[in-house]
């Protein structure tokens, strides 16, 4: 029949959304981990720097938080003994790995590469100064992070996972 739904097809749309509540605690908890950063860079550097929204690494590390919230989230939706909470798990500490060990190792390694440019721009005689305060092809060194960002980006994921869980119990 045209139009009529099955009491089947209208319960996998409801577990559906309700599955999505995951998805959307994971998103917007990168989201005010990102916003996070502004305030504390502030706080640190004595200036508002609203780019810092687009950056990578930093306090929270907001893949780390994201992956949290989720990997929580899933715990106390369908349980820790669940696939799904190995999966969520799994990922999420391959992405904080990541996060803190790669990502910012590449980032020292950016590091280096800028300052031997500065030195090879010093020995052709040029001023001394930062020349890559202005300069555009600058690499860009914070890729990653350190560990306490990201475990500072697991707890506020954990929080953010568990608020996400008690909203969607509570509707």
């Amino acid at each position: 029949m045209i139009g009529i739904e099955s009491n089947h097809d209208l319960e996998t749309k409801i577990e559906v959304s309700k599955m999505n509540r995951a998805v959307i605690t994971a998103i917007t908890t990168i989201g005010l981990a990102q916003f996070l950063k502004i305030p504390i860079k502030k706080i640190k550097t004595g200036k508002w720097e609203w780019d810092t929204f687009f950056e990578t690494g930093g306090m929270p590390s907001s893949h780390s938080a994201g992956v949290s919230s989720l990997a929580t989230f899933i715990a106390l939706k369908r349980g820790v003994p669940t696939v799904d909470f190995a999966l969520s798990t799994v990922f999420g500490l391959i992405v904080m790995y990541d996060a803190q060990g790669i990502r910012r190792q590449a980032g020292e390694l950016t590091l280096k590469v800028n300052e031997i440019d500065e030195q090879l721009e010093r020995i052709e005689g040029k001023p001394e100064h930062h020349f890559h305060d202005n300069k555009e092809k600058k690499l860009k060194e914070m890729l990653g992070h350190q560990p306490e960002e990201v475990l500072g980006g697991a707890i506020f994921g954990m929080l953010t996972g568990l608020i996400g869980y008690l909203f969607t119990k509570k509707s």
